[in-house]
């Protein structure tokens, strides 16, 4: 049985809970648009049944970011996934991506539950990532773009995925 994940925002205006198959905050992306959406440290996601998503709270505070994909340049466009938020305190709460309309990501930050902490640390899109940006301490796997297993697979390898 998938686990229970209970999100919010920081002013907690939101309240959310979905369902995880795959709850280890394992992968960490630098990107652009994560670090200046999520913080300078880039965001985490979690997977999670989008079916399953109940907004206890606050449905009418959640606004929807479509990122700028090539910005600045002549191909310039909205990315097809959208990040929800607070639109009180802009906390960054779940992406959805019509392409795979099962899925949902909750951003870690948002979730309030207890979340196991991974044993190494993956991180993507490096490439985009400034010099400025330190990695977090501890076990890392880092990657220029991405690494080679998706969320779910990389919870079904190491005995980590909730069915």
């Amino acid at each position: 049985m998938p686990i229970e994940l209970k999100g919010s925002c920081h002013c907690g205006a939101v309240r959310f809970s979905v369902q995880s198959s795959t709850p280890v905050p394992y992968q960490l992306c630098v990107c652009s648009i994560c670090r200046k959406v999520g913080g300078v440290g880039g965001s985490v996601n979690l997977g999670a049944h989008s079916k399953t998503l109940k907004i206890a709270q606050g449905k009418e505070h959640i606004k929807v970011y479509k990122a700028v994909m090539d910005r600045d340049t002549p191909k310039e466009h909205a990315a097809s996934s959208e990040r929800n938020f607070c639109s009180l305190c802009s906390s960054m709460l779940w992406l959805y991506d019509e392409h795979w309309p099962e899925l949902l990501h909750p951003f870690a930050s948002a979730i309030d539950s207890e979340l196991k902490t991974p044993e190494t640390m993956v991180i993507v899109r490096n490439d985009s990532k400034p010099a400025y940006v330190r990695l977090p301490e501890g076990e890392k796997e880092v990657h220029e773009v991405y690494g080679p297993f998706s969320i779910e697979e990389w919870h079904k390898k190491h005995g980590e995925y909730v069915h």
